[in-house]
Order: structure tokens, then C-alpha cells, then sequence
């Protein structure tokens, strides 16, 4: 079996998401090492924080895959997290310590509602429509006063885009007129992986030089190119950069059918990239955690590498 960690991004988060994670020792222990108590986190008035939704996604993260590694023995060859689950990732493959990521995303976070304090912004994902299309929407209905920008290309016609409320809005009528499936609002509160974000990648870039280079132990999807690396130096660039680009994640989920893996699990509490992978690669088992608990994926990982 060769097993791939997937790790969701902002918008997957849920009231009660850490409170719901399935008891566990390693769980436990994840949650006492970060250091921040639930309560001040997963509530639904806490979630409307940027800073907080992200912790709770990388405390979240590292919970599920420490449980499967330390009490059920799967070993992962490949990490990929999605935006703010790439830190979770990092995590996982033994780059950043969980105080380093936590510390690190409260600043992301911070300086992403910064970037975002003046005027109404938000995210919405384009289903049904090829990349192309949704890129020429963007053209059509940005401008200096409401712009627009693709921020992340999920599958063949899944792509999420970034900008003011109102050029969102003119966004989903331009979808609608072009035959698109849907032109979902995200539940997220900025817009990211576009250049607005630029001063947020620079900040993380100049804090993340000062950490300590780790060899990763197994190889990690980058954000930004959609491909795999096990230098610690890529690794932090991509955490830094990938907050003002655009996620590739269809580039890096097709990748990971081509570099032979068999099964990947998504971590809490997500499952919108298991869907995203089965659709991409069905080749691979794809797995949510969130879905199935821990016995349960354990057992059908194992199955999927005989």
C-alpha cells in the first residue's frame, strides 16, 4: 500500500469539529500539546474568526493523522494539504513542530482578516465549467474597484475564485449564463490565494526563514505547483507563498495517482477532497476519516494495499 494524508482547508470547518473527533490517545495528546482549549475554538461564534477556524484546521489535521500513525500504524509516503492544511501537512511529515505551525498560522491568519478589514470579501467555487471558462469569467466581470481572481483549481471543472462580494455576485450570474452546475459562496470570510494576500505571504515567508530545516519523512504536494518534494526549503516556501496564488490541486492529485498511490485518507473534518479525489483518480481508495472513524479506515487502508 503506498498511503497519501490529505489535509482540507478553510471551509471545511463545522461548530464542534475538535469536540466531535473520535476518542483517541493520540487525539488527546494533540490536543493537550497545542496548547489551546477547544471551547475558545470550535464554537460557532469562534469560527466566525479567520484565526480561529485555521488553528482549529491544523489542531484538527495533526489529531487525525497522529491517530492513525501512533495507534493504528499506518505509514503515510505522501502528505497534501489544501491551503491551510498544508501546515497540518507539514506537521505530519515532521517539518514544523505543532507550537510552529500554530504559531505560524495564527499570524497567516491575522494578517489575511488585515488584508480583508476594508470592504466585504469572500470566496465562491464554480462546479461544471472547465478552468478556461471559469478564467474568462474572471476576466469578464473583475475590475479595479471589485476585483477578481481564480484562487484555486480543484478538479477539471471545479474552480473557486476570490474577490469583493460584489464581484462575486456578478460572478455567479456570469456561471449561471454560461451553464455552470452551481456558484457556491464558501464559508469563508476573506479572499485567499490571490494577490491581495501579498503582504500576508511576504510576512510568513520572513518568519518561516527563522525556523529550523527538517527532513521531511515522507514527500510532500505543494500548493502552488501541484507537485511532490521532500526538501524542508520548498516546503517552507510553499507554506509562505501559496496564501497570495493559486491552489493546484487537481495538477497534484492526478500526480499522485501517476506516483502509484493506492489509498489516501482525509483528515477531519473533511470530505470534500475525498469526493474531489474519487473523482480526479478513481483508481485511488479515497477515504474520509471524518466519515468512517478510525477502526474503520484503518481497516479499509489496509484492504486497499492488500
Amino acid at each position: 500500500m503506498s498511503l497519501a494524508l490529505l489535509f482540507p482547508g478553510q471551509g471545511a470547518q463545522r461548530p464542534h469539529m475538535l469536540h466531535d473527533l473520535p476518542p483517541s490517545p493520540a487525539v488527546a495528546a494533540v490536543i493537550d500539546e497545542s496548547g489551546w482549549q477547544v471551547d475558545d475554538l470550535d464554537s460557532a461564534d469562534a469560527l466566525a474568526s479567520t484565526v480561529n477556524v485555521q488553528i482549529a484546521l491544523v489542531i484538527a489535521g495533526v489529531a487525525g493523522a497522529r491517530a492513525l500513525i501512533d495507534d493504528h500504524g499506518l505509514v503515510p509516503e505522501f502528505v497534501a494539504g489544501h491551503s491551510v492544511g498544508a501546515f497540518a501537512a507539514a506537521v505530519t511529515a515532521g517539518v514544523l513542530t505543532l507550537a510552529e505551525a500554530l504559531t505560524a498560522v495564527e499570524l497567516r491568519g491575522r494578517s489575511m482578516e488585515h488584508a480583508c478589514a476594508h470592504g466585504d470579501w469572500g470566496m465562491a467555487a464554480v462546479s461544471g465549467l472547465p478552468t478556461r471558462a471559469a478564467a474568462e469569467i474572471v476576466a469578464e466581470v473583475g475590475t479595479d474597484d471589485d476585483p477578481l481572481w481564480v484562487a484555486n483549481v480543484n478538479a477539471a471543472t471545479q474552480t473557486v475564485v476570490s474577490g469583493t462580494d460584489r464581484a462575486l455576485v456578478r460572478a455567479a450570474d456570469a456561471a449561471s449564463r454560461a451553464g455552470a452546475q452551481s456558484c457556491e459562496r464558501l464559508d469563508v470570510a476573506v479572499a485567499s490565494h490571490c494577490p491581495i494576500q501579498q503582504d500576508t505571504a511576504q510576512l510568513m515567508a520572513e518568519h518561516l526563514t527563522q525556523l529550523p530545516r527538517r527532513r521531511p519523512t515522507c514527500r510532500y504536494l505543494t500548493n502552488t505547483r501541484g507537485r511532490i518534494t521532500a526538501s524542508a526549503d520548498v516546503i517552507l516556501d510553499d507554506l509562505a507563498q501559496s496564501v497570495a496564488r493559486p491552489v493546484q490541486w487537481y495538477d497534484g492529485t492526478r500526480l499522485l495517482g501517476e506516483l502509484g498511490v493506492t489509498c489516501a485518507v482525509e483528515a477531519p473534518p473533511g470530505q470534500v477532497l475525498t469526493r474531489l479525489l474519487t473523482s480526479a483518480v478513481p483508481s485511488i481508495t479515497a477515504i474520509s476519516l471524518t466519515d468512517n472513524g478510525f477502526e474503520a479506515t484503518a481497516r479499509l487502508a489496509a484492504r486497499s494495499g492488500g
